[in-house]
């Protein structure tokens, strides 16, 4: 944690809900966090492609962390101006009245709604799966559609709907985890024009006026009785009720912000918001996106512009499923575990000895190939059952090109996405802002300036870039920030600039990486559930990448 600043200062109170747990930090005007504090939570893996968190918990663990910052200075509590929230997307929360959750959360990586939602979008005319008069209006409106990986909320809800019909119909309302916090903090039933994008029922043409469409909502099968009221992004939604000012030791009354995504967060805290200037997020996941002035989709390589959390501003939006995750596998499970074939736990120095690792290793890890698909697709491919590896493993393979091959098949994605989005754009995005707990390793960054053939700027504490947008959010809507000033609070610690050395063996492999895919997603089709078999699930309880160390905040 930063030492909390001196007295006289004024911060805002930002919580950022990440997969592994939530981060509280003291946000200034000019981007400085003062103080900030972490906590982990549970993820249940369950068969069949479910993995779900619990609210309380969620709660129970900000309260914590914002108590470690609150007393970080004897002023601390006095000097917030206001509150502001951004989460784990792509989640669903259904509560009752008073906005108790009636079950676990099922969060952004559950998957178990894509049989419901492949049934609701198809029809007698398809095209990938989509009716195509269905795929027509939800990509003129919303920007998107409803993916077939069943982890949009839409399919959450249409799972719970066929799964739990008693719990369905007691539910008053689902909500997105930051909807849900936000409802914590102020009492109110509400989302933002962006965080509400996920569920792909609203008309997002007039991105100043967003509005839930009766069409949409009735093509993905939703009612709207069971939705928030939309809010414009960057306001304030409502103010701090006593309960939470009690738990979180503040005053009542104090302004709470809009709540938004990570995706939107972490592009305002990478401090690339003007339009087209891109960042790169690596935390469990990744994704590649900058703001842009248009609306506009690409369905094949799912891709689209949706609402940002900036108001009136379009932001490119698509995942890679697994990134950060794929280091902690690899330091959870295949070097440490609980089976006596070595340590129990990695050490807590593992990131860093991976690092060091990785560097020690020629590019090209001995033309060892990783895929990182350890949990699915989203972009450039929408495949829930596409799997991860190793491959080309001989005899002479050793760990140290294992590890070194992880780092590299990571940016290989990366690349492969990067490809999709410039096509969107109609240009190249250099530089690159890096952010996530994969952008503290030098290691990585440079391995990505050499695989994508672009400078990578490595922003400075990038583990706090969804936090840190989370306050930067909150004191636009606050109105004593503006947009356009927002790039100039946000520190670059270095730039990597691409070697061009290993050119040549990074393009080589990189097109047997995206060979890889083409020649084994038929395969692993049949092997994960497309033909009717159901995919082999880890025990229930299992955490994924052993606990997200990968997350972002262990990264080193």
């Amino acid at each position: 944690m930063v030492a909390a600043a001196s007295s006289g200062d004024r911060f805002v109170l930002a919580v950022d809900l990440g997969t592994g747990g939530p981060k509280v930090a003291l946000v200034g005007p000019d981007g400085r966090i003062a103080a900030h504090a972490h906590r982990q939570v549970a993820t249940r893996l369950l068969p069949g492609g479910g993995a779900e968190q619990d609210p309380g918990e969620w709660w129970e663990a900000i309260v914590a962390a914002a108590g470690e910052v609150l007393a970080s200075s004897a002023g601390a509590a006095r000097s917030v101006a206001g509150l502001g929230c951004t989460a784990q997307w792509s989640g669903t929360v259904a509560c009752d009245a008073e906005g108790a959750p009636l079950r676990p959360a099922v969060i952004w990586m559950d998957s178990r709604g894509a049989g419901a939602i492949r049934e609701q979008t198809d029809g007698l005319v398809s095209v990938l799966g989509y009716d195509v008069r269905k795929l027509w209006r939800w990509v003129r409106l919303t920007g998107g559609a409803p993916g077939h990986s069943g982890k949009d909320p839409t399919a959450h809800i249409l799972w719970i709907r066929r799964s739990e019909p008693d719990l369905y119909a007691a539910t008053h309302v689902f909500l997105e985890p930051v909807d849900w916090l936000t409802h914590r903090l102020t009492g109110r039933f509400a989302a933002s024009f962006d965080s509400i994008v996920a569920h792909w029922v609203t008309d997002n043409r007039r991105i100043g006026d967003v509005r839930y469409d009766e069409t949409l909502l009735s093509m993905a099968g939703l009612e709207r009785a069971k939705l928030p009221e939309l809010v414009p992004s960057g306001t304030v939604v409502g103010t701090l009720r006593p309960e939470a000012a009690a738990a979180l030791g503040l005053d009542p009354g104090l302004p709470v912000a809009t709540g938004t995504g990570d995706v939107h967060s972490a592009a305002v805290g990478s401090g690339a918001v003007a339009d087209f200037a891109g960042h790169l997020y690596i935390g469990t996941s990744s994704w590649i996106s900058c703001h842009v002035p248009f609306k506009k989709t690409d369905a094949l390589r799912n891709v689209a512009s949706i609402p940002s959390a900036l108001p009136g501003r379009y932001l490119v939006a698509d995942e890679h499923e697994t990134a950060g995750a794929c280091l902690g596998f690899l330091a959870g499970t295949l070097l440490s575990g609980d089976d006596g074939l070595g340590p129990a736990t990695p050490p807590e120095d593992v990131y860093r000895r991976l690092d060091d690792v990785a560097a020690s290793v020629a590019p090209g890890a001995g033309r060892t190939l990783f895929t990182p698909w350890l949990n699915g697709e989203r972009s450039p491919v929408d495949d829930h059952t596409i799997r991860g590896g190793f491959h080309n493993l001989s005899l002479s393979t050793t760990r140290r090109d294992l590890v070194r091959a992880v780092y590299e098949g990571v940016a290989y994605n990366s690349r492969w996405l990067l490809g999709a989005v410039e096509r969107f754009v109609g240009r190249p995005l250099d530089p690159i802002a890096f952010v996530g707990g994969g952008a503290r390793s030098e290691v990585w960054a440079q391995i990505h300036a050499d695989v994508l053939g672009r400078r990578v700027r490595q922003v400075a504490e990038p583990v706090l870039a969804n936090v840190r947008g989370a306050g930067l959010l909150t004191w636009l809507a606050l109105g004593e920030l503006g947009a356009g000033e927002i790039g100039s609070r946000v520190e670059v610690r270095r730039t990597f600039e691409p070697d061009p050395a290993p050119k040549a063996v990074y393009d080589d492999l990189y097109g047997r990486f995206v060979e890889l895919y083409k020649r084994t997603k038929s395969l692993h089709r049949r092997l994960n559930g497309g033909d009717g078999h159901e995919a082999a699930a880890p025990p229930a309880g299992t955490p994924p990448a052993q606990g997200h160390a990968a997350q972002g905040a262990a990264l080193p």
